[in-house]
């Protein structure tokens, strides 16, 4: 598993709740989560590394969104793709960033 992209998905996933993370397995599960700016809808999103190489490739992210229906009770909804593809590229872009703060560090 790639190093860069572990620390880059728990560090871009930092602002929801962890359920899980197995750094052997290359898994990151969160806890829902509901922006403060929309409290009826939330997210949950599963994160896996999926190789060594710092490649897009190599990171695979699962979002999944629900909307409140009624006092207790939440339906799932869809999730655009972008949102998955803007979550991935944001990790791979953290992951670059930490791959030069540690070359540069040396």
């Amino acid at each position: 598993m790639n190093s860069f992209l572990w620390r880059a998905s728990l560090d871009t996933l930092s602002f929801m709740p962890l359920n899980s993370a197995d750094p052997f397995g290359g898994v990151i599960i969160t806890d829902w989560y509901s922006p403060p700016e929309t409290p009826n809808e939330r997210f949950k999103i599963t994160g896996y590394i999926l190789g060594t190489a710092l490649r897009s490739d190599a990171i695979k992210v699962a979002v999944f969104r629900q909307v409140r229906v009624g006092t207790d009770q939440w339906a799932d909804a869809v999730v655009e793709p972008s949102t998955v593809t803007a979550m991935e590229d944001s990790i791979l872009t953290r992951a670059r960033q930490l791959r030069i703060d540690s070359a540069t560090a040396q």
